[in-house]
């Protein structure tokens, strides 16, 4: 069974045509964003996208749920945070980034970034 895409229009210019872009397209670039702060370790997702991870296949959009209604995003992500890191200041790092993130590249709005704390990465903290 197919996938059902959903595509906004963010552009309309009379004459030529209009600028459509996928919903997944708006996903792909918040979980980018998210996982370019220092101090996220990682998305987090469901099982589902866990064992597409585990079985090699890169998941771009694991950990993240948008939704768009008239223009205006709302982007929920869940985040697996490096031990050590301020949970407060991370997830204010990621809100900022992921909202400038999608709005610059798709001019979209963005009214809300809700950050999930799915779990704590250890795993750099036995290295030392």
């Amino acid at each position: 069974m197919a996938e059902k895409r959903t595509t906004y229009k963010i552009q309309d210019l009379e004459g030529i045509g209009e600028v459509q872009i996928a919903d997944e397209v708006v996903t792909i670039i918040a979980g980018l964003a998210a996982t370019e702060v220092d101090g996220v370790a990682s998305m987090a997702g469901n099982i589902t996208n866990e064992l597409v991870s585990k079985l090699g296949m890169k998941n771009l959009s694991k950990g993240v749920k948008v939704e768009v209604l008239d223009g205006v995003v709302t982007v929920d992500l869940t985040l697996n945070i490096e031990y050590g890191m301020n949970i407060l200041e991370t997830s204010k790092k990621v809100q900022e980034k992921v909202k400038a993130a999608i709005e610059n590249m798709t001019g979209l709005e963005v009214a809300d970034v809700n950050i999930h704390i799915a779990s704590v990465d250890m795993e750099n903290e036995k290295g030392k």
